[in-house]
């Protein structure tokens, strides 16, 4: 380790890691792995999770972006962060941007059948009962403002 120079970006699944962390805490980095996701795609390479993954050679990164990649194949449905999709019913493990553009997807659709939900996203009011009397005043007020 100590001939070896330590690469301070580390790229897997489009996302740029910082080569300064452990394997397992550098997998969080991307969207949609968390601990416990990192944990098991590690086990699943055989790499040791407390190793700086900018030691890691060229294949060892390989591995693991493979292991990204096969990821919802080896664990349970309950694990996966999109069980049952509305559009087509499958089984899925969104990373990387493919979150955020589901997640605008989404937005827009509830927008498009004018739910409930959509009107108030639209409005940008709160979504999910929260009470709007006294809080959530901050962003675009609308009222009577008070005299100086």
């Amino acid at each position: 380790m100590a001939d070896e120079e330590i690469r301070h970006l580390v790229r897997i699944m489009n996302t740029d890691l910082q080569g300064s962390q452990p394997v397992m805490h550098a997998l969080t980095g991307i969207r949609g792995i968390g601990l416990r996701t990192s944990r098991i795609i590690v086990e699943s390479t055989g790499i040791d999770a407390k190793e700086v993954i900018g030691y890691l050679s060229d294949d060892d990164v390989a591995k693991i972006d493979a292991a990204i990649e096969e990821f919802e194949n080896k664990v349970p449905t309950w694990m996966l962060n999109r069980c049952a999709d509305p559009l087509t019913g499958e089984d899925k493990h969104l990373l990387g941007q493919d979150i955020l553009m589901t997640f605008r997807e989404d937005l827009n659709n509830l927008k498009k059948v004018r739910a409930y939900r959509g009107l108030r996203h639209e409005r940008g009011l709160k979504v999910r009962g929260q009470r709007t009397k006294s809080t959530g005043r901050r962003g675009s007020t609308i009222g009577v403002s008070k005299k100086k």
